[in-house]
């Protein structure tokens, strides 16, 4: 659990060192996005993507700062009016399609230090195109990061046994397809494989010297928030109705209602 320290401010404190902790909320939202143009201010419930996002970083009183990366100057608009700040527009190389979102992150990062005066000591990284994004995920990713001493932590989803590796194919030139492990034609059914999981979005947390000193977020001592259930990514015309849909019937919670009707009808 994150616990607040002592006096005025609403801090979070390392439960290992009692070090006190500054943290940084970053939302990175580019504008070039292609499957799904300017995805970042598409709304759900009237409330846009980053709008959404903002608002549950507001919802957790132990932040200190919160900042939008962006080179889009409609979503800084939209984000300076729920609160984020935006120290300075991210630079062309690091809104394309190859930038590696560490960069972006480490960007901003450094930028906002140099904005707030403050050095940081940990950060969260939220993209909106998770839009039911919740406190506790951000709590919780956190929370994950500090208990087990590591230096990242993120969400993360279990792989449908149909997507297992052990189930997944590669096409060659001349179009024939081979399995993509030297075992997959050991496993004609889902439940032999081992469970895998992959990250979802919901929230990255990580230690200064993680990002910005050695440009780095899985790959090394991260830990793991596992979530149950679906998780919306908005990539897609398609994620966004599903969204839009899910949003107007409850969210998640319609899920949870729909789930036993289905239970023993499908073999």
């Amino acid at each position: 659990m994150i616990s607040p320290s002592g006096g005025s401010r609403r801090m979070i404190r390392d439960p290992h060192t009692g070090a006190d902790l500054r943290v940084l909320a970053i939302v990175p939202a580019r504008g070039g996005s292609k499957g799904l143009p300017r995805k970042n201010i598409a709304r759900i419930a009237d409330v846009s993507l980053i709008a959404r996002t903002a608002r549950a970083v507001r919802a957790c009183d132990w932040i200190d700062g919160a900042v939008i990366s962006t080179d889009d100057l409609e979503f800084a608009a939209e984000a300076r009016g729920e609160g984020l700040d935006m120290p300075a527009l991210r630079p062309a190389e690091l809104a394309n399609d190859t930038a590696k979102g560490v960069d972006v992150w480490a960007h901003a990062w450094r930028e906002a230090e140099q904005t707030h005066g403050v050095r940081y000591d940990l950060s969260v990284y939220l993209q909106p195109t998770s839009p039911f994004r919740t406190p506790t995920h951000i709590h919780d990713t956190v929370s994950a990061l500090l208990n087990g001493q590591h230096q990242a932590a993120t969400t993360i989803s279990q792989v449908p046994g149909h997507y297992a590796p052990q189930k997944t194919l590669t096409l060659d030139e001349n179009g024939v397809l081979h399995f993509y492990t030297a075992d997959g034609a050991k496993h004609s059914n889902r439940q032999t494989t081992a469970p895998t999981w992959t990250r979802n979005g919901l929230c990255y947390a990580a230690r200064r010297a993680h990002v910005v000193d050695q440009g780095l977020i899985c790959e090394s001592d991260c830990g793991a928030v596992k979530i149950e259930g679906y998780v919306a990514n908005i990539d897609d015309p398609e994620d966004l109705l599903i969204a839009q849909l899910l949003a107007e019937h409850g969210g998640y919670d319609i899920l949870d209602q729909l789930a036993p009707a289905f239970k023993g009808q499908i073999t």
